[in-house]
């Protein structure tokens, strides 16, 4: 199986084509960043608030969002998740904080891009 976007894909962070070639490798179809969610709206019904998860998986029916953000900062996604279960409960979606791709990375043999997720030099590179 190849992913359903055509590669090479440009992404906004790096660490998103590393995640990439992770589910291309194991031959997991993707698309990236395919839908945008409405979340807060404005009293003349336009959309003020929006999310597009980084990845979709089609045949797992399963949003990805990728964080490689310092963890304060983590609390912003994790409130518009939280909203996307109340506006859109049948939607599944799953946060990978910066520690949890660090963990998968060296899974998967790619132990020096980890190495670049360690540290506060990474924290506010990639932020």
């Amino acid at each position: 199986m190849s992913n359903i976007t055509p590669t090479p894909q440009k992404f906004v962070h790096r660490i998103e084509k590393e995640f990439a070639r992770i589910l291309d490798y194991y031959g997991i179809r993707w698309q990236y960043e395919p839908t945008t969610f409405p979340l807060e709206w404005d009293e003349n019904g336009g959309v003020t608030v929006a999310f597009s998860p980084d990845f979709y998986l089609p045949d797992e029916d399963r949003y990805v969002e990728l964080t490689t953000v310092r963890p304060k900062l983590v609390t912003i996604k994790n409130r518009k998740i939280r909203r996307m279960h109340e506006l859109y409960p049948e939607v599944n979606i799953t946060l990978l904080k910066r520690s949890d791709l660090r963990d998968m990375m060296i899974r998967y043999g790619l132990d020096d891009h980890a190495a670049d997720m360690m540290g506060t030099e990474s924290q506010s590179a990639n932020s």
